[in-house]
């Protein structure tokens, strides 16, 4: 028995003493390092699954290789086993865990705990300070926010050690602010610190996202000093009002509930998703985040978001009761219940979100491919296979297309294309030796033929896919090549155009199926560079081919007869015609006894023409 036998005879021992109840599992390595965590409703069942013989992908059979003990954590529910996965992640930071990653380091805004406490903007989070409002991920939101508290109250703006004694013995002075009404002075006591504290409390409802409290309690105040007559007292709450209503309802976005409900949806690539959490406090859109999650083991959406929930909802201290999403996630929480709704406003609510992490997504690949710009052609390539389901990227397409008129000097071209760039070096022309007449479906056959019969004797490179330059039609041939003749798997798709000869359809697969690409993406793009390309280079081909056919005359067929020869004939006597009626002589005088003597000679037995 081998060490690895012996290693997964133990493990085995541990699995079957598991039990079935709700819990957390951590998989060791040889070093005692923690290198995966896991939850699950069934322990024992989830754990045994990493050692049956069911079909595992690649990385969780590099994880299963290095699993050298398993230790787990018995909980009471489902829930508890989430959290405790989370807290576990978070711990250990296992190599074979989701990668928990924000994806900026978003600003907050803080009440200091000064005795005349600041309202600042910040990004250094430090609980001792102050209290923390956010973050907030969109600038916009915040700014305006601010807008608004700096025209609404007279919050000092100063960096004083403001306190009692220092205003009691009157050893500070007021500066600017003060001068031009934006601040009230308090560092001189012309404000109290209970009328300060006031508006400190009121800017707390604000960043809450409680506007609508403060619109009621301006409304309340205007009315009741207009009762007493104070109008200008009242004008000037009346103007403030004003202000909170109008940040009120562009803050608004959809919903009219008084519930504080979180919204969570998600987006993901090979390597990565991205969740979108959206925290909405009486019908408005308080915070809005998208975080990366950095995947592992190809993770599911459900395994990922169920993850994200718990920790984007620790991380920002969120309790609301109604959590929107997407798809069913498997499990509950115990204070809060999940919706995935059909319609209305939290249909609404949950479009929006996945609008953002869209755009999120995209965004991130921007970004990717500016710092690395062979990456933007890997994303398409990689879009490529998705589309179609193949096994491996196709770093390496293969393109065909045939030129001829009616059947005349008929030609066809190959052009490749490596990691979504030409590699004109390994384009390819081909003459039609073995069709006559215009069969298109006979030249394709030929030339595919010719080229992979040969990438098979010389063992040279085979494409990831061929793309024929038409439909149906043309893929089938090539399939009868590839795969019937030459016994290859190679992945085929064909560009057919439409009735204006542009490119509108990528057909894949037998029988053939449409393949859904926008028209104005990056991919639909590439497939449409490569489809010209073929298209010109074997145009060229077969231009070049024709031209040269249309120059030829019987003296290029004499043997003996070159290129400067035929020049100084035609230049001398204009035609063929009145080449052949030259006597020796006049040959003789242009190209020498020799070379006259040959032209005499062919002319009078054309059947020693080459």
């Amino acid at each position: 028995m081998t060490k690895d036998d012996e290693r997964l005879l133990r493990l085995k021992v541990i699995v079957n003493s598991l039990t079935e109840e709700p819990g957390c599992y951590q998989y060791l390595d040889k070093d005692g390092k923690v290198i995966y965590v896991g939850k699950a409703k069934n322990l024992k069942r989830r754990v045994s699954s990493y050692f049956n013989n069911s079909p595992k992908n690649r990385k969780t059979q590099i994880l299963v290789s290095k699993i050298q003990d398993i230790k787990y954590i018995v909980v009471p529910t489902d829930e508890d086993a989430l959290i405790q996965e989370n807290n576990l992640i978070k711990e250990h930071q296992p190599f074979y865990n989701v990668l928990l990653k924000d994806g900026k380091t978003y600003p907050s805004v803080c009440i200091t705990n000064e005795y005349f406490p600041r309202v600042i903007k910040t990004r250094n989070i430090d609980k001792k300070s102050g209290t923390f409002f956010g973050p907030f991920s969109h600038h916009g939101t915040l700014n305006a926010m601010l807008e608004l508290i700096d025209n609404l109250y007279q919050v000092r703006l100063c960096h004083l050690n403001i306190t009692q004694e220092k205003i009691d013995e009157k050893k500070l002075k007021s500066c600017l602010y003060r001068d031009i009404g934006k601040c009230k002075a308090p560092c001189i006591g012309e404000q109290t610190r209970e009328e300060y504290l006031q508006q400190i409390d009121e800017i707390k409802n604000i960043l809450s996202g409680n506007t609508r409290i403060l619109c009621q309690k301006l409304l309340e105040d205007m009315q009741a000093l207009a009762e007493k007559e104070m109008f200008i007292e009242a004008e000037t709450i009346k103007q403030k009002y004003l202000l909170a209503k109008d940040f009120d309802s562009k803050s608004r976005v959809i919903t009219s509930s008084n519930q504080n409900i979180d919204v969570f949806s998600i987006d993901d690539d090979e390597s990565k998703a991205y969740v979108n959490y959206m925290h909405v406090v009486n019908g408005c859109i308080t915070r809005v985040f998208t975080n990366e999650y950095k995947k592992r083991l190809n993770e599911t959406k459900e395994e990922i978001l169920s993850l994200a929930i718990i920790d984007m909802r620790e991380k920002y201290g969120d309790e609301s009761k109604e959590i929107v999403i997407p798809f069913e996630l498997g499990f509950t929480l115990k204070n809060a219940s999940f919706i995935i709704p059909k319609a209305g406003d939290k249909k609404k609510l949950l479009l929006l979100s996945e609008s953002n992490v869209r755009q999120y997504r995209i965004d991130a690949l921007k970004q990717a491919e500016k710092l690395n710009p062979d990456q933007r052609n890997i994303n398409i390539l990689k879009e490529l296979q998705r589309k179609l389901k193949l096994d491996k990227l196709p770093m390496r397409i293969e393109c065909f297309d045939n030129s001829n008129i009616m059947g005349q000097d008929a030609v066809a071209g190959c052009v490749v294309f490596v990691g979504g760039k030409k590699s004109k070096n390994d384009y390819r022309k081909y003459n039609i030796k073995t069709v006559i007449g215009p069969d298109d479906y006979a030249s394709m056959s030929e030339v595919v033929y010719r080229k992979y019969s040969r990438a098979i004797a010389e063992e040279l490179p085979l494409p990831d896919l061929i793309i024929t330059d038409g439909g149906k039609g043309q893929m089938e041939v090539v399939r009868k090549v590839v795969e019937d003749t030459l016994h290859l798997n190679i992945p085929i798709a064909g560009l057919a155009k439409d009735h204006r000869h542009r490119t509108n359809e990528l057909l894949f697969g037998f029988p053939t199926q449409v393949v859904g690409i926008e028209m104005d993406s990056p991919l639909f793009k590439l497939l449409t560079q490569i489809q010209d390309e073929v298209h010109r280079f074997a145009i060229t081909f077969h231009k070049n081919k024709r031209a040269k056919h249309n120059s030829e005359s019987e003296l290029d067929h004499i043997k003996g007869i070159g290129k400067t020869t035929k020049t100084l004939l035609l230049k001398k006597f204009k035609s063929l015609k009145r080449i052949k009626e030259a006597d020796y002589k006049q040959l003789e005088e242009v190209i020498g006894a020799a070379k006259a003597k040959i032209i005499k000679e062919t002319f009078a037995e054309p059947s020693l023409l080459v």
